[in-house]
């Protein structure tokens, strides 16, 4: 794990879920996923954005890289896995299944992206042609 995202990380869970470093806020949710390969579990802070159903999408944008992250692969092996979610004042674990959208799903959900800040453009720009999934969490 990277030190930037271990920073993160130790921001979220000692302010609630507020990350004020890179601007997040409250956008954040930490997601424990199971290596693919390994079977270590892993946390990654990603941007979620709640679907108003109780589902939140995250993207596998990995700063616009031309290959997917590594979580992306985990869940696909291992899709049954926790989130950690914060409003600022309090943490709580929620468990969840992740899915891969589907192309016709993919794009609206990227839209979303897109509309909640320009740096999801730019990673679309960077990332080479690949296309960049988006995955629903939906609690279990």
């Amino acid at each position: 794990m990277s030190d930037f995202n271990q920073i993160i990380i130790d921001e979220f869970r000692a302010n609630g879920g507020r990350v004020e470093t890179g601007g997040f806020g409250t956008g954040l949710v930490l997601l424990h996923h199971i290596g693919a390969k390994s079977g270590v579990e892993r946390v990654s802070p990603l941007l979620g954005i709640p679907q108003g159903d109780g589902t939140l999408l995250i993207a596998a944008s990995k700063g616009g890289a031309p290959d997917d992250p590594a979580w992306l692969g985990n869940l696909r092996a291992h899709p049954d896995v926790s989130i950690e979610t914060g409003d600022g004042s309090q943490v709580e674990t929620v468990a969840v299944h992740a899915e891969v959208l589907t192309p016709e799903e993919r794009d609206a959900g990227w839209q979303q992206f897109l509309d909640r800040s320009p740096g999801f453009a730019a990673y679309e720009s960077k990332a080479g042609g690949r296309i960049i999934a988006v995955v629903r969490l939906s609690p279990r």
